[in-house]
This record gives C-alpha cells, structure tokens and sequence, in this order.
C-alpha cells in the first residue's frame, strides 16, 4: 500500500486564517511548514487513488500532487472517497469533486445522512458519484484489490450538529475508523478519536502502520494557549501526551504509527521542540502535507 498524506492539520490547517498562535505565525513566516487540512491518499500501483475524508483544501491537495492529475481531456484517478464522519473539515471538500466525473462516495448510514440533510451536496451528480452505504465490520473494496472496513470508534456528532446536550463517547456510525488490507499488509486510519478503549486496542493489533488522531497535545491544550474553551475531550479528540494519552495507550504495537489531523496550537508541529522529541523517541512520526509512506 502507498500513502500519500495529501492534508496533515486539523480544521482550519496552519495557519489557520484567523489566529496568531506561535505555530501559525511560524507558519506564515515561513520558520515551519504550513499544512492543509486532513485528508489521505491511498493507492496499490499509483495509477488509481482511494482518497480518505474529503477536505476543504482538496482541490489545492490535487493540484500538488502530480500522480493525481487528469491523464486526458476529462480525467481522473480517483476512483473512491471514504468518510470518517460528518466534520466540514472532511465533508466540504466534496463540492470541490463536483465537476461531473465519476467516482464512489462511501459512508456509514449516519454520515450519509448528514449529507442527505443540507441540499448543497445534491451539487454531486447522483448519476456520476454514487453514494455507497457501507456497514460497520463488513469488508468492502475500496479500490481493486484493496479492502477496507470500518468500525465505531469513541466520539461525537458534527460540531454543526451538536445539541445542548453533547456526548463524546458515543461509539456508532457517527465517528469510524478505517482497516486497509490488501492481503498482506494492513493500515488504519484513525483521524478522530476520543479514547482508546481496550476493544479498539485489540483491533489495532495487526496494523502495520497506523494513521491516528493527533488533534492535541494536551487536553487543555486550547484553554491555556487562549485560543479556545473547550478542551481536547469535549471536542472529541484524545490527546497525544499523558497517561491516558494515545502514546501512552498504543505503546504496546508494533506498528509504525504516525499522527496525522494536528490542530494549529499543537506544540509538535515544532521540528526541533521537545514534544517532536519525544514522539521520534516513542516511535512515533508527525505527518506532513506530501509525505509518502509505503506499508
């Protein structure tokens, strides 16, 4: 399997266009890499693509990465988009895809429900990109050859979504996970993660490469930088550091295991801080909009 990690940021990228947090004024400054919002890219010959959560930032993400351009006059190599949930920074960027070309849109029942809601997704052709509802824990084929299944995983609905009353541990169709397998090798992908129970700790004992939630350093990560109220947990998102954090709970694989969907207040963004030390010395890689990984 090839990776391509076409958006590594959380909602907003980095910078994120309305903060001067020290990361995003880095970023601008050109001190650290910017980074658009998540999105991953797989492919088992580099020829037809598989993209997983459709960003924002999509149409740029295409535009930089030569091996996803047209190869005739109406053209190209997306063959399938795979949600995770009903986010906008993963939902939006389909109405970038809107330009009459075929492809397969997969999602659980409740996240095509949330596009079946707002009309402005009828912008997609139903007779060019159909909506394929997939079931939790039943395989399906995501590209020639490539299997995928997705399963529940701790979390929330859409922020748009959210009522007076807000769980963030609801495991459903809501909030999933994604297994790659193509018969050798297999990969999760995990952008959204609010805690890792020992139940998704036994799935994710097979990987051999893991993509997972890397939202926050710490819970309170927004409240002391004052850039937000809500903490890591409310948002729905594990953190990376502390006892329960993932480094923490996922110690134990074998996996190469990256982060990937990393808010702009993230200390690991980093390259030379402590925080990108100590995931280098945990085993752990930072993505980066660009990077390649073969599994």
């Amino acid at each position: 399997m090839r990776f391509l990690v076409l958006g590594a940021a959380a909602g907003g990228g980095l910078p994120q266009w309305n903060c001067g947090c020290p990361n995003c004024r880095d970023a601008r400054s050109g001190k650290i890499a910017s980074a658009t919002q998540s999105s991953l890219a797989v492919s088992l010959d580099g020829q037809v693509w598989a993209v997983l959560n459709a960003s924002p930032d999509i149409r740029a993400q295409m535009m930089g990465c030569p091996s996803m351009h047209p190869r005739e006059l109406r053209d190209t190599p997306l063959v399938s988009v795979l949600l995770t949930n009903g986010d906008i920074d993963h939902i939006a960027g389909l109405l970038s895809l809107r330009e009459q070309t075929p492809f397969t849109l997969f999602a659980t029942s409740e996240i095509l429900g949330v596009l079946a809601g707002n009309p402005v997704f009828n912008a997609l052709n139903a007779e060019k990109v159909s909506r394929e509802q997939v079931e939790i824990d039943r395989p399906f084929e995501i590209l020639p050859g490539l299997e995928a299944l997705v399963f529940p995983v701790p979390g929330k609905v859409p922020l748009f979504m959210e009522g007076d009353l807000v769980r963030t541990d609801l495991v459903g169709e809501q909030t999933v996970g994604v297994r790659l397998s193509d018969a050798r090798r297999v990969a999760y992908y995990i952008p959204g993660c609010a805690n890792v129970t020992a139940d998704l700790l036994d799935m994710l004992g097979d990987a051999d490469q893991i993509f997972f939630d890397g939202t926050l350093w710490s819970d309170d990560e927004m409240i002391r930088s004052g850039t937000g109220t809500k903490s890591g947990l409310r948002m729905g998102h594990i953190s990376i550091s502390g006892p329960d954090g993932s480094i923490a709970r996922l110690a134990g694989l074998k996996a190469k295991k990256t982060f990937i969907h990393i808010n702009n207040t993230n200390p690991v963004w980093q390259p030379d801080g402590p925080e990108r030390a100590f995931v280098r010395a945990q085993g752990w890689s930072v993505a980066a909009d660009g990077m390649e990984i073969e599994t």
